[in-house]
């Protein structure tokens, strides 16, 4: 209700100072933790959520406002992108609100503090606050893109429940070739042989982007369950278009929201086909409801994450999912959430 009333406000800024304001916002948020315990809990890569309701990387790209919202009844957050060194990202203004489609573009480049900063702040964060994932990107004008993924899970692993390889953002040019079968693999074999150290064992998920082919969703695939990832984020923003309404429907960028549902559903359908079922999904894109969200776990998706419906509904979000999971779970006559994945 209370954001009902401050939305309007919010929108006649620029989008990118709204962000910012939501983040101050949403890090100081007095409601409880996520519970354990209930109907929703459930474990992937060994970790225990308390519910299959997160926050996906972009939202707090400096690792400033993980608890507060965790204490929104988030099950985990995910913060990120961090790069090894701090970069600006791109040119102003990269931030749009399309409103008439429920969705987001964004062409920020991974903006962010860098990872010492980030590292700084999250080195005095409790842990059990609750589930904290941290997604490692590379600078963009990096010599060598692999070290910088290293070097960022080196820094990092230690302070995270897990880490998100995210190779799928479309606003780093070239970055995406690193979905490329040979690429992935130099990149995966990097990482692991840093997990390889007591300090940096910590399950390790990789992010994908929409815009794949068959081929590439078979190699991603193969690759993931050769290097036994813990589980693949299915997935980024897109660069295709469908029919949009927005002024602001051609500006160039990785599209979110509700226009990508339908592609992250079919995506995410591909992974599971392609991987066997045999690695966890976390499925990602154009989720607003609870019956978006429980689309995702009937149709193999062990969590899920969201980003673009919090800037149409506001961080109550989780709490509203959260509650019509537990109604859709009994409708349907499940018990748990790891019942009901790929159950469609």
């Amino acid at each position: 209700m209370t954001y009902a009333l401050i939305k309007p406000l919010l929108y006649r800024l620029d989008p990118e100072r709204a962000h910012g304001l939501a983040i101050k916002a949403v890090s100081v948020l007095p409601a409880g933790r996520a519970r354990h315990g209930g109907p929703l809990q459930t474990r992937v890569a060994g970790i225990a959520f308390p519910n299959p309701v997160g926050m996906g990387a972009g939202f707090d790209k400096d690792a400033v406002a993980a608890d507060g919202l965790l204490r929104a009844s988030f099950g985990f957050v995910e913060v990120g992108t961090l790069t090894p060194r701090p970069q600006a990202g791109n040119p102003k203004p990269r931030l749009f609100r399309l409103v008439e489609d429920r969705a987001v573009i964004n062409r920020m480049g991974f903006n962010n503090g860098g990872v010492a900063a980030a590292v700084a702040r999250l080195s005095r964060r409790k842990r059990e606050s609750g589930v904290l994932g941290i997604n490692i990107g590379a600078n963009k004008d990096s010599a060598d893109r692999i070290d910088d993924y290293r070097q960022a899970f080196r820094a990092v692993a230690s302070l995270a429940d897990y880490v998100t390889i995210n190779i799928s953002s479309p606003n780093t040019p070239g970055l995406r070739a690193l979905q490329d079968k040979a690429a992935l693999e130099e990149l995966l074999d990097a990482v692991l042989e840093e997990r390889g150290t007591p300090a940096c064992n910590v399950p390790v998920f990789l992010k994908v982007a929409p815009d794949l082919q068959p081929a590439d969703i078979d190699d991603i695939a193969a690759v993931a369950l050769d290097r036994r990832l813990d589980a693949l984020i299915v997935s980024n923003t897109t660069i295709t278009r469908p029919p949009l309404r927005s002024r602001d429907a051609g500006e160039s960028g990785g599209l979110s929201g509700a226009p990508l549902k339908l592609v992250a559903l079919q995506r995410l359908r591909d992974f599971r086909r392609a991987t066997g079922s045999a690695i966890p999904l976390i499925g990602v894109g154009g989720i607003e409801t609870a019956e978006d969200a429980w689309q995702r776990i009937l149709a193999g998706a062990s969590l899920i994450q969201l980003y673009s419906a919090m800037v149409y509904e506001g961080p109550g979000i989780a709490r509203s999912i959260n509650r019509g999971l537990e109604r859709l779970m009994r409708r349907d006559g499940f018990a748990s959430i790891a019942e009901a994945v790929g159950c469609e």
